[in-house]
Protein backbone atom coordinates (compact mmCIF):
# COMPACT_ATOMS: atom_id res chain seq x y z
CA UNK A 1 0.00 0.00 0.00
CA UNK A 2 1.64 3.13 -1.34
CA UNK A 3 1.79 6.25 1.20
CA UNK A 4 -0.88 8.14 -0.52
CA UNK A 5 -3.21 5.45 -0.53
CA UNK A 6 -2.87 5.07 3.40
CA UNK A 7 -3.13 8.82 3.82
CA UNK A 8 -6.17 8.74 1.73
CA UNK A 9 -7.67 5.73 3.79
CA UNK A 10 -6.77 7.86 6.95
CA UNK A 11 -8.44 10.57 5.63
CA UNK A 12 -11.54 9.23 5.40
CA UNK A 13 -11.70 6.73 8.46
CA UNK A 14 -11.08 10.05 10.95
CA UNK A 15 -14.01 12.10 8.77
CA UNK A 16 -11.62 14.78 7.30
CA UNK A 17 -12.41 13.81 3.50
CA UNK A 18 -14.59 16.36 1.71
CA UNK A 19 -17.43 15.65 -0.13
CA UNK A 20 -18.99 17.67 -3.49
CA UNK A 21 -22.40 17.09 -4.69
CA UNK A 22 -23.39 18.85 -8.27
CA UNK A 23 -26.46 17.93 -9.79
CA UNK A 24 -26.05 18.49 -13.54
CA UNK A 25 -28.86 18.78 -16.41
CA UNK A 26 -28.07 15.05 -17.01
CA UNK A 27 -26.10 13.64 -14.39
CA UNK A 28 -25.76 13.80 -10.70
CA UNK A 29 -22.13 13.68 -9.19
CA UNK A 30 -20.36 13.16 -5.76
CA UNK A 31 -17.03 13.87 -5.63
CA UNK A 32 -14.98 13.36 -1.90
CA UNK A 33 -11.31 14.66 -1.73
CA UNK A 34 -8.90 14.40 1.27
CA UNK A 35 -6.49 16.80 2.62
CA UNK A 36 -4.49 17.56 -1.07
CA UNK A 37 -7.50 19.30 -2.64
CA UNK A 38 -6.04 17.96 -6.21
CA UNK A 39 -6.46 14.27 -5.14
CA UNK A 40 -9.53 13.30 -6.23
CA UNK A 41 -10.42 9.89 -3.22
CA UNK A 42 -13.59 8.48 -4.99
CA UNK A 43 -15.99 9.48 -7.13
CA UNK A 44 -20.23 8.49 -8.08
CA UNK A 45 -22.75 9.59 -10.09
CA UNK A 46 -26.53 9.38 -11.28
CA UNK A 47 -28.21 9.77 -14.55
CA UNK A 48 -30.93 11.68 -14.86
CA UNK A 49 -33.01 13.41 -17.53
CA UNK A 50 -35.59 16.45 -17.23
CA UNK A 51 -39.35 16.12 -18.49
CA UNK A 52 -41.50 18.18 -20.38
CA UNK A 53 -44.51 18.55 -18.96
CA UNK A 54 -47.63 21.21 -19.47
CA UNK A 55 -44.61 22.75 -21.74
CA UNK A 56 -42.56 23.36 -18.65
CA UNK A 57 -38.83 21.32 -18.35
CA UNK A 58 -38.83 20.11 -15.03
CA UNK A 59 -37.55 17.78 -12.75
CA UNK A 60 -39.26 15.87 -9.86
CA UNK A 61 -37.85 16.20 -5.98
CA UNK A 62 -38.30 12.72 -5.51
CA UNK A 63 -36.15 12.72 -8.69
CA UNK A 64 -33.86 14.95 -6.75
CA UNK A 65 -33.20 12.52 -3.83
CA UNK A 66 -33.72 9.27 -5.47
CA UNK A 67 -30.75 10.66 -7.58
CA UNK A 68 -28.70 12.12 -4.57
CA UNK A 69 -28.53 9.18 -2.91
CA UNK A 70 -27.94 7.08 -5.83
CA UNK A 71 -24.94 9.12 -6.37
CA UNK A 72 -23.37 9.18 -2.99
CA UNK A 73 -24.01 5.45 -2.63
CA UNK A 74 -21.63 4.73 -5.68
CA UNK A 75 -19.23 7.00 -3.89
CA UNK A 76 -19.25 5.47 -1.19
CA UNK A 77 -19.04 2.20 -2.70
CA UNK A 78 -16.28 3.57 -4.91
CA UNK A 79 -14.35 4.60 -1.59
CA UNK A 80 -14.88 1.41 -0.15
CA UNK A 81 -13.21 -0.74 -3.31
CA UNK A 82 -10.25 1.92 -3.71
CA UNK A 83 -9.06 2.17 -0.41
CA UNK A 84 -10.64 -0.39 1.81
CA UNK A 85 -12.96 2.04 4.05
CA UNK A 86 -17.20 3.33 4.14
CA UNK A 87 -17.28 6.70 4.66
CA UNK A 88 -18.98 7.06 7.90
CA UNK A 89 -18.60 10.91 8.73
CA UNK A 90 -17.33 13.82 6.34
CA UNK A 91 -15.64 17.10 7.22
CA UNK A 92 -16.67 19.38 4.82
CA UNK A 93 -19.83 19.36 1.97
CA UNK A 94 -20.97 21.49 -0.63
CA UNK A 95 -23.54 21.49 -3.08
CA UNK A 96 -23.57 22.91 -6.55
CA UNK A 97 -26.56 22.52 -9.18
CA UNK A 98 -27.60 24.31 -12.36
CA UNK A 99 -28.49 28.27 -11.74
CA UNK A 100 -31.78 30.09 -11.59
CA UNK A 101 -34.87 28.37 -12.57
CA UNK A 102 -37.75 28.67 -9.69
CA UNK A 103 -38.54 26.57 -6.97
CA UNK A 104 -41.27 28.30 -4.75
CA UNK A 105 -42.44 27.16 -0.95
CA UNK A 106 -45.26 27.85 1.15
CA UNK A 107 -44.64 28.26 4.87
CA UNK A 108 -45.02 25.07 5.39
CA UNK A 109 -42.05 23.54 3.13
CA UNK A 110 -44.55 22.72 0.45
CA UNK A 111 -43.20 23.11 -2.70
CA UNK A 112 -46.22 24.93 -4.62
CA UNK A 113 -45.96 24.16 -7.91
CA UNK A 114 -43.70 21.99 -10.32
CA UNK A 115 -39.87 23.02 -10.67
CA UNK A 116 -39.47 24.96 -13.12
CA UNK A 117 -36.06 25.11 -14.51
CA UNK A 118 -33.28 27.26 -16.70
CA UNK A 119 -34.28 25.45 -19.67
CA UNK A 120 -38.11 27.23 -19.77
CA UNK A 121 -38.50 30.31 -22.11
CA UNK A 122 -41.82 30.97 -21.17
CA UNK A 123 -40.76 34.26 -19.70
CA UNK A 124 -40.29 36.76 -22.11
CA UNK A 125 -43.07 39.78 -20.95
CA UNK A 126 -41.74 39.76 -17.47
CA UNK A 127 -38.00 39.49 -18.72
CA UNK A 128 -38.21 42.72 -20.99
CA UNK A 129 -40.30 44.41 -18.46
CA UNK A 130 -37.85 43.77 -15.41
CA UNK A 131 -34.97 44.68 -17.83
CA UNK A 132 -36.43 48.19 -18.56
CA UNK A 133 -37.51 48.45 -14.68
CA UNK A 134 -33.64 47.87 -13.40
CA UNK A 135 -31.77 48.74 -16.33
CA UNK A 136 -29.73 45.51 -16.51
CA UNK A 137 -30.19 42.58 -18.91
CA UNK A 138 -32.63 40.39 -16.96
CA UNK A 139 -31.98 36.44 -18.69
CA UNK A 140 -35.70 34.70 -19.61
CA UNK A 141 -34.54 31.98 -16.97
CA UNK A 142 -33.63 34.01 -14.26
CA UNK A 143 -35.40 33.08 -10.88
CA UNK A 144 -36.91 36.57 -10.69
CA UNK A 145 -38.20 36.76 -14.39
CA UNK A 146 -39.76 33.41 -13.23
CA UNK A 147 -41.35 34.91 -10.57
CA UNK A 148 -42.76 38.28 -11.67
CA UNK A 149 -44.23 35.84 -14.91
CA UNK A 150 -46.39 33.89 -12.50
CA UNK A 151 -47.40 37.64 -11.02
CA UNK A 152 -48.07 38.89 -15.07
CA UNK A 153 -49.93 35.68 -15.03
CA UNK A 154 -52.28 35.86 -12.11
CA UNK A 155 -51.09 32.41 -10.75
CA UNK A 156 -52.54 31.57 -7.83
CA UNK A 157 -49.74 30.45 -6.01
CA UNK A 158 -48.04 33.73 -5.76
CA UNK A 159 -50.15 34.71 -2.96
CA UNK A 160 -48.91 31.57 -0.66
CA UNK A 161 -45.26 32.09 -1.59
CA UNK A 162 -42.81 31.84 1.44
CA UNK A 163 -39.69 31.49 -0.32
CA UNK A 164 -38.11 31.05 -3.78
CA UNK A 165 -34.81 29.54 -4.45
CA UNK A 166 -32.80 27.13 -6.80
CA UNK A 167 -32.29 23.71 -6.95
CA UNK A 168 -28.85 23.92 -5.02
CA UNK A 169 -30.49 25.88 -2.41
CA UNK A 170 -33.29 24.06 -1.97
CA UNK A 171 -30.82 20.63 -1.46
CA UNK A 172 -28.44 22.99 0.83
CA UNK A 173 -31.86 23.34 3.13
CA UNK A 174 -32.93 20.21 3.34
CA UNK A 175 -29.91 18.91 4.16
CA UNK A 176 -28.68 22.25 6.69
CA UNK A 177 -32.32 23.88 7.69
CA UNK A 178 -30.39 26.95 5.96
CA UNK A 179 -32.42 29.04 3.41
CA UNK A 180 -29.15 30.85 1.84
CA UNK A 181 -27.14 30.93 -1.28
CA UNK A 182 -23.85 31.30 -2.56
CA UNK A 183 -23.51 34.83 -4.23
CA UNK A 184 -22.55 33.63 -7.44
CA UNK A 185 -26.01 31.43 -7.50
CA UNK A 186 -28.16 34.43 -6.30
CA UNK A 187 -26.55 36.11 -9.07
CA UNK A 188 -28.95 34.13 -11.28
CA UNK A 189 -31.89 34.72 -8.99
CA UNK A 190 -31.97 38.34 -8.63
CA UNK A 191 -29.12 41.47 -9.49
CA UNK A 192 -26.21 41.76 -6.67
CA UNK A 193 -24.84 45.02 -5.44
CA UNK A 194 -21.13 44.78 -6.14
CA UNK A 195 -20.56 47.30 -3.28
CA UNK A 196 -22.39 45.48 -0.95
CA UNK A 197 -22.55 41.61 -1.78
CA UNK A 198 -26.07 41.39 -1.86
CA UNK A 199 -29.83 41.56 -3.54
CA UNK A 200 -29.52 45.72 -4.98
CA UNK A 201 -31.36 47.19 -3.04
CA UNK A 202 -32.89 49.70 -5.36
CA UNK A 203 -33.95 47.18 -7.77
CA UNK A 204 -35.50 45.25 -4.66
CA UNK A 205 -37.75 47.95 -4.27
CA UNK A 206 -38.82 48.65 -8.20
CA UNK A 207 -39.88 44.94 -7.88
CA UNK A 208 -42.09 45.14 -5.06
CA UNK A 209 -43.46 48.84 -6.50
CA UNK A 210 -43.84 46.62 -10.04
CA UNK A 211 -45.89 43.63 -8.10
CA UNK A 212 -47.66 46.47 -5.53
CA UNK A 213 -50.94 45.86 -7.48
CA UNK A 214 -51.05 42.20 -8.48
CA UNK A 215 -49.19 40.82 -5.53
CA UNK A 216 -49.67 43.36 -2.55
CA UNK A 217 -48.02 40.92 0.34
CA UNK A 218 -45.13 39.74 -1.61
CA UNK A 219 -42.11 41.11 0.16
CA UNK A 220 -38.92 39.92 -2.40
CA UNK A 221 -36.20 40.53 0.43
CA UNK A 222 -37.89 38.28 2.42
CA UNK A 223 -38.57 35.65 0.25
CA UNK A 224 -35.09 35.47 -1.21
CA UNK A 225 -32.30 33.49 0.35
CA UNK A 226 -29.62 34.96 2.63
CA UNK A 227 -26.74 35.66 0.03
CA UNK A 228 -23.05 34.51 1.73
CA UNK A 229 -19.77 34.70 -0.07
CA UNK A 230 -17.08 31.38 -0.42
CA UNK A 231 -15.40 30.74 2.30
CA UNK A 232 -18.45 31.73 4.83
CA UNK A 233 -19.80 29.11 7.15
CA UNK A 234 -23.18 27.95 5.68
CA UNK A 235 -24.47 25.51 7.91
CA UNK A 236 -24.10 22.00 8.96
CA UNK A 237 -25.13 18.55 8.31
CA UNK A 238 -27.98 17.74 10.48
CA UNK A 239 -29.75 14.29 11.60
CA UNK A 240 -32.24 14.93 9.28
CA UNK A 241 -30.28 15.59 6.98
CA UNK A 242 -27.91 13.25 6.98
CA UNK A 243 -30.29 10.09 6.83
CA UNK A 244 -31.97 11.97 3.78
CA UNK A 245 -28.63 11.39 1.65
CA UNK A 246 -27.60 8.39 3.11
CA UNK A 247 -30.63 6.35 4.39
CA UNK A 248 -28.71 3.17 5.52
CA UNK A 249 -27.74 5.56 8.70
CA UNK A 250 -24.47 5.20 8.59
CA UNK A 251 -23.18 9.08 7.69
CA UNK A 252 -23.33 10.79 10.95
CA UNK A 253 -24.27 14.88 11.18
CA UNK A 254 -22.01 17.35 12.07
CA UNK A 255 -20.28 17.89 8.91
CA UNK A 256 -19.93 22.27 7.85
CA UNK A 257 -21.12 23.36 4.67
CA UNK A 258 -19.63 26.04 2.49
CA UNK A 259 -22.24 28.22 0.60
CA UNK A 260 -24.24 26.42 -2.24
CA UNK A 261 -23.45 27.47 -5.64
CA UNK A 262 -24.32 27.22 -8.99
CA UNK A 263 -23.04 25.60 -11.95
CA UNK A 264 -21.81 28.24 -13.20
CA UNK A 265 -19.06 29.70 -10.17
CA UNK A 266 -18.21 25.94 -9.70
CA UNK A 267 -17.03 25.62 -12.98
CA UNK A 268 -15.28 28.51 -13.07
CA UNK A 269 -13.23 27.52 -9.31
CA UNK A 270 -12.43 24.12 -11.25
CA UNK A 271 -10.69 25.88 -13.96
CA UNK A 272 -9.10 28.76 -11.80
CA UNK A 273 -10.78 31.80 -13.47
CA UNK A 274 -11.99 33.68 -10.89
CA UNK A 275 -9.60 36.79 -11.51
CA UNK A 276 -10.18 39.52 -13.83
CA UNK A 277 -9.46 38.81 -17.69
CA UNK A 278 -9.78 35.02 -17.10
CA UNK A 279 -12.86 33.14 -18.03
CA UNK A 280 -14.09 29.66 -18.64
CA UNK A 281 -16.37 27.46 -20.61
CA UNK A 282 -18.52 24.61 -19.53
CA UNK A 283 -19.77 22.43 -21.90
CA UNK A 284 -22.65 20.32 -20.95
CA UNK A 285 -26.81 20.09 -21.63
CA UNK A 286 -25.95 24.04 -21.74
CA UNK A 287 -22.89 25.65 -22.88
CA UNK A 288 -21.73 28.61 -21.30
CA UNK A 289 -18.92 31.04 -20.97
CA UNK A 290 -17.66 33.02 -17.84
CA UNK A 291 -15.24 36.22 -17.95
CA UNK A 292 -14.25 37.92 -15.02
CA UNK A 293 -14.56 41.87 -15.65
CA UNK A 294 -12.26 44.69 -14.78
CA UNK A 295 -14.62 46.87 -15.03
CA UNK A 296 -18.76 47.68 -15.82
CA UNK A 297 -19.98 46.89 -19.58
CA UNK A 298 -20.91 50.56 -21.18
CA UNK A 299 -24.11 48.84 -22.46
CA UNK A 300 -27.14 46.42 -21.66
CA UNK A 301 -26.64 43.77 -23.59
CA UNK A 302 -29.56 40.89 -24.13
CA UNK A 303 -26.11 38.20 -24.86
CA UNK A 304 -24.80 39.19 -21.84
CA UNK A 305 -25.88 38.07 -17.93
CA UNK A 306 -24.20 40.28 -15.58
CA UNK A 307 -23.26 37.88 -12.08
CA UNK A 308 -20.47 36.76 -10.30
CA UNK A 309 -17.92 35.04 -8.93
CA UNK A 310 -18.09 32.54 -5.85
CA UNK A 311 -16.33 35.83 -3.72
CA UNK A 312 -18.35 38.41 -5.71
CA UNK A 313 -16.58 39.84 -8.21
CA UNK A 314 -18.30 40.59 -11.53
CA UNK A 315 -18.67 38.41 -14.41
CA UNK A 316 -20.18 38.55 -17.98
CA UNK A 317 -22.00 35.47 -18.94
CA UNK A 318 -22.76 34.26 -22.10
CA UNK A 319 -25.42 31.40 -21.44
CA UNK A 320 -26.50 29.11 -24.14
CA UNK A 321 -29.66 26.79 -23.34
CA UNK A 322 -28.43 24.44 -25.81
CA UNK A 323 -24.63 22.58 -25.61
CA UNK A 324 -23.85 18.74 -26.27
CA UNK A 325 -27.49 17.27 -25.88
CA UNK A 326 -27.81 16.83 -29.73
CA UNK A 327 -24.31 16.18 -30.39
CA UNK A 328 -24.68 12.91 -28.39
CA UNK A 329 -28.20 11.88 -29.83
CA UNK A 330 -25.59 11.55 -33.56
CA UNK A 331 -23.29 9.89 -31.50
CA UNK A 332 -25.57 7.12 -30.17
CA UNK A 333 -27.12 6.78 -32.72
CA UNK A 334 -23.42 5.89 -34.79
CA UNK A 335 -22.85 3.72 -31.55
CA UNK A 336 -26.45 1.33 -32.63
CA UNK A 337 -25.63 1.61 -36.07
CA UNK A 338 -22.15 -0.63 -34.86
CA UNK A 339 -24.32 -2.34 -32.93
CA UNK A 340 -26.41 -3.60 -35.68
CA UNK A 341 -23.25 -3.97 -37.29
CA UNK A 342 -21.96 -6.81 -35.22
CA UNK A 343 -19.05 -4.61 -34.07
CA UNK A 344 -20.37 -2.61 -30.77
CA UNK A 345 -18.17 -0.21 -29.35
CA UNK A 346 -18.08 1.22 -26.06
CA UNK A 347 -19.43 4.56 -25.42
CA UNK A 348 -16.18 6.35 -24.75
CA UNK A 349 -14.88 4.60 -27.56
CA UNK A 350 -17.68 5.96 -29.66
CA UNK A 351 -16.61 9.66 -29.07
CA UNK A 352 -13.08 9.47 -29.46
CA UNK A 353 -13.05 7.99 -33.06
CA UNK A 354 -15.83 10.18 -34.15
CA UNK A 355 -13.64 13.36 -32.38
CA UNK A 356 -10.36 11.71 -34.24
CA UNK A 357 -12.43 11.65 -37.44
CA UNK A 358 -13.88 15.45 -37.42
CA UNK A 359 -9.75 16.69 -37.55
CA UNK A 360 -9.65 15.68 -40.52
CA UNK A 361 -12.34 17.91 -41.79
CA UNK A 362 -12.49 21.05 -43.79
CA UNK A 363 -11.55 24.18 -41.69
CA UNK A 364 -15.51 25.31 -42.82
CA UNK A 365 -17.05 21.89 -42.01
CA UNK A 366 -17.71 21.65 -45.82
CA UNK A 367 -20.18 23.97 -46.47
CA UNK A 368 -22.38 21.93 -43.67
CA UNK A 369 -24.29 23.23 -40.94
CA UNK A 370 -25.66 22.08 -37.47
CA UNK A 371 -27.79 23.72 -35.40
CA UNK A 372 -28.31 22.26 -31.80
CA UNK A 373 -31.55 23.67 -30.85
CA UNK A 374 -33.43 21.54 -28.79
CA UNK A 375 -34.63 23.73 -26.42
CA UNK A 376 -35.25 27.99 -27.14
CA UNK A 377 -32.22 30.16 -27.58
CA UNK A 378 -32.31 33.58 -26.57
CA UNK A 379 -29.44 34.86 -28.10
CA UNK A 380 -30.70 33.02 -31.23
CA UNK A 381 -34.07 34.56 -30.88
CA UNK A 382 -35.83 31.75 -30.69
CA UNK A 383 -38.58 30.90 -28.25
CA UNK A 384 -38.70 26.98 -29.13
CA UNK A 385 -35.65 24.64 -30.58
CA UNK A 386 -35.70 23.01 -33.68
CA UNK A 387 -32.36 20.52 -34.07
CA UNK A 388 -31.48 21.47 -37.62
CA UNK A 389 -28.60 19.28 -40.28
CA UNK A 390 -28.58 21.80 -42.94
CA UNK A 391 -26.67 21.70 -46.29
CA UNK A 392 -26.14 22.91 -49.87
CA UNK A 393 -26.60 21.08 -52.74
CA UNK A 394 -22.69 21.33 -53.42
CA UNK A 395 -21.41 20.75 -50.02
CA UNK A 396 -19.62 18.18 -48.83
CA UNK A 397 -21.19 15.54 -47.27
CA UNK A 398 -18.53 13.46 -45.33
CA UNK A 399 -18.51 11.96 -41.67
CA UNK A 400 -15.13 13.99 -41.11
CA UNK A 401 -17.29 17.18 -42.11
CA UNK A 402 -20.26 16.50 -40.53
CA UNK A 403 -19.06 15.42 -37.00
CA UNK A 404 -16.84 18.85 -37.20
CA UNK A 405 -19.90 20.59 -38.62
CA UNK A 406 -21.76 18.94 -35.20
CA UNK A 407 -18.67 20.20 -32.83
CA UNK A 408 -18.86 24.01 -34.32
CA UNK A 409 -22.60 24.01 -33.63
CA UNK A 410 -22.27 23.34 -29.70
CA UNK A 411 -19.82 26.15 -30.14
CA UNK A 412 -22.24 28.77 -32.63
CA UNK A 413 -24.67 30.15 -30.48
CA UNK A 414 -22.13 30.91 -27.78
CA UNK A 415 -19.70 32.57 -30.74
CA UNK A 416 -22.44 34.95 -31.42
CA UNK A 417 -22.67 36.51 -27.43
CA UNK A 418 -18.81 36.32 -27.17
CA UNK A 419 -18.42 38.87 -30.45
CA UNK A 420 -20.43 41.41 -28.25
CA UNK A 421 -17.82 40.70 -25.48
CA UNK A 422 -15.31 41.92 -27.72
CA UNK A 423 -17.12 44.73 -29.14
CA UNK A 424 -16.91 45.56 -25.56
CA UNK A 425 -13.34 45.72 -25.32
CA UNK A 426 -12.93 42.46 -22.77
CA UNK A 427 -9.63 41.13 -23.09
CA UNK A 428 -9.02 37.78 -22.01
CA UNK A 429 -5.47 36.42 -20.70
CA UNK A 430 -6.75 32.65 -20.40
CA UNK A 431 -10.19 30.64 -21.30
CA UNK A 432 -10.26 27.15 -19.20
CA UNK A 433 -12.62 24.46 -20.36
CA UNK A 434 -13.95 22.04 -18.72
CA UNK A 435 -16.77 19.12 -19.58
CA UNK A 436 -17.01 15.58 -21.02
CA UNK A 437 -17.10 16.69 -24.85
CA UNK A 438 -13.28 17.63 -23.58
CA UNK A 439 -11.62 14.55 -22.40
CA UNK A 440 -10.94 13.28 -25.94
CA UNK A 441 -7.73 15.48 -25.86
CA UNK A 442 -7.34 18.02 -28.61
CA UNK A 443 -10.11 17.82 -30.54
CA UNK A 444 -13.00 20.07 -29.44
CA UNK A 445 -10.92 22.28 -27.12
CA UNK A 446 -9.04 22.51 -30.40
CA UNK A 447 -12.32 24.02 -32.01
CA UNK A 448 -12.79 25.83 -29.63
CA UNK A 449 -9.58 27.87 -29.46
CA UNK A 450 -10.48 28.69 -33.11
CA UNK A 451 -14.01 29.26 -32.19
CA UNK A 452 -12.31 31.85 -29.56
CA UNK A 453 -9.26 32.91 -31.36
CA UNK A 454 -7.82 32.72 -28.44
CA UNK A 455 -5.80 29.91 -25.89
CA UNK A 456 -8.02 27.19 -24.48
CA UNK A 457 -6.78 25.55 -21.70
CA UNK A 458 -8.34 21.96 -20.43
CA UNK A 459 -7.00 20.62 -16.83
CA UNK A 460 -7.05 17.01 -15.71
CA UNK A 461 -10.18 17.57 -13.83
CA UNK A 462 -11.86 19.16 -17.29
CA UNK A 463 -14.19 15.96 -16.98
CA UNK A 464 -14.92 16.03 -13.08
CA UNK A 465 -16.17 19.71 -13.70
CA UNK A 466 -18.39 21.02 -10.94
CA UNK A 467 -18.57 18.07 -8.16
CA UNK A 468 -14.74 18.36 -7.56
CA UNK A 469 -15.21 22.83 -8.10
CA UNK A 470 -17.64 22.70 -5.10
CA UNK A 471 -15.77 20.07 -3.15
CA UNK A 472 -12.52 22.63 -3.54
CA UNK A 473 -15.31 25.30 -2.33
CA UNK A 474 -16.45 23.14 0.57
CA UNK A 475 -12.52 22.54 1.53
CA UNK A 476 -11.82 26.05 1.31
CA UNK A 477 -13.65 26.63 4.39
CA UNK A 478 -10.60 26.12 6.63
CA UNK A 479 -8.29 28.52 4.65
CA UNK A 480 -10.91 31.58 4.25
CA UNK A 481 -9.74 33.16 7.20
CA UNK A 482 -5.88 33.43 5.54
CA UNK A 483 -6.64 33.61 2.14
CA UNK A 484 -8.79 34.68 -0.23
CA UNK A 485 -10.25 32.79 -2.92
CA UNK A 486 -7.77 33.55 -6.08
CA UNK A 487 -4.94 33.11 -4.23
CA UNK A 488 -6.22 29.43 -2.31
CA UNK A 489 -6.75 28.28 -5.79
CA UNK A 490 -3.34 30.01 -7.55
CA UNK A 491 -1.40 28.33 -4.22
CA UNK A 492 -3.36 25.51 -2.78
CA UNK A 493 -4.72 23.94 -5.57
CA UNK A 494 -3.59 24.89 -9.05
CA UNK A 495 0.23 25.36 -8.19
CA UNK A 496 2.06 22.78 -10.49
CA UNK A 497 -1.53 21.75 -11.92
CA UNK A 498 -1.17 19.49 -15.24
CA UNK A 499 -2.44 21.42 -18.13
CA UNK A 500 -2.81 21.72 -21.80
CA UNK A 501 -3.15 24.83 -23.71
CA UNK A 502 -4.44 24.83 -27.43
CA UNK A 503 -3.28 27.94 -29.55
CA UNK A 504 -5.88 28.54 -32.05
CA UNK A 505 -4.49 27.61 -35.33
CA UNK A 506 -5.55 29.97 -38.84
CA UNK A 507 -7.07 28.12 -40.79
CA UNK A 508 -9.48 27.04 -37.66
CA UNK A 509 -10.39 30.83 -37.13
CA UNK A 510 -10.83 31.31 -40.44
CA UNK A 511 -12.71 28.05 -41.11
CA UNK A 512 -15.00 28.83 -38.01
CA UNK A 513 -15.84 32.41 -39.22
CA UNK A 514 -16.83 31.31 -42.50
CA UNK A 515 -18.86 28.84 -40.60
CA UNK A 516 -20.60 31.43 -38.38
CA UNK A 517 -21.46 33.66 -40.92
CA UNK A 518 -23.13 30.99 -42.59
CA UNK A 519 -24.83 30.13 -39.36
CA UNK A 520 -26.54 33.41 -38.56
CA UNK A 521 -27.72 33.78 -41.94
CA UNK A 522 -29.36 30.35 -41.67
CA UNK A 523 -30.92 30.59 -38.23
CA UNK A 524 -34.05 32.05 -40.77
CA UNK A 525 -34.33 28.29 -41.61
CA UNK A 526 -34.24 28.13 -37.66
CA UNK A 527 -37.15 30.44 -36.96
CA UNK A 528 -39.30 28.97 -40.25
CA UNK A 529 -39.13 25.73 -38.62
CA UNK A 530 -40.19 27.18 -35.34
CA UNK A 531 -43.45 28.54 -36.80
CA UNK A 532 -43.98 25.33 -39.34
CA UNK A 533 -43.53 22.21 -36.64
Amino acid sequence: MTASHTAAAEAIRTGRATLGIELGSTRIKACLIGDDPTEVLAVGGHAWENSFVDRRWTYGLDEVWSGLQAAYADLVADAERRHGVRVESLGAIGVSAMMHGYLAFDAAGELLVPFRTWRNTSTGPAAEALTASFGVNIPLRWSVAHLYQAVLDDESHVADIDTVTTLAGYVHRQLTGRHVLGVGDASGMFPIDSATGGYDAEMLSRFDALVADRAPGLNLAAVLPEVLPAGRAAGVLTPDGAALLDPTGALRPGAAFCPPEGDAGTGMVATNAVAPRTGNVSAGTSIFAMVVLEKPLERVHHELDLVTTPAGHAVAMVHCNNGASELAAWADMFARFAQAAGAPVEPDAVYETLFREALAGEPDAGGLLAYNHLAGEPIAGLDEGRPLFVRTPDSRLTLANFIRAQLYGVFGTLSLGMRVLEEEGVRLERMFAHGGMFRTAGVAQRFLAGALDAPVAVGETASEGGAWGIAVLAAYLAAADELDLSTYLDTRVFAGADITVAEPLPDDVAGFATYLDRYRAGLAVEAAAVSAL
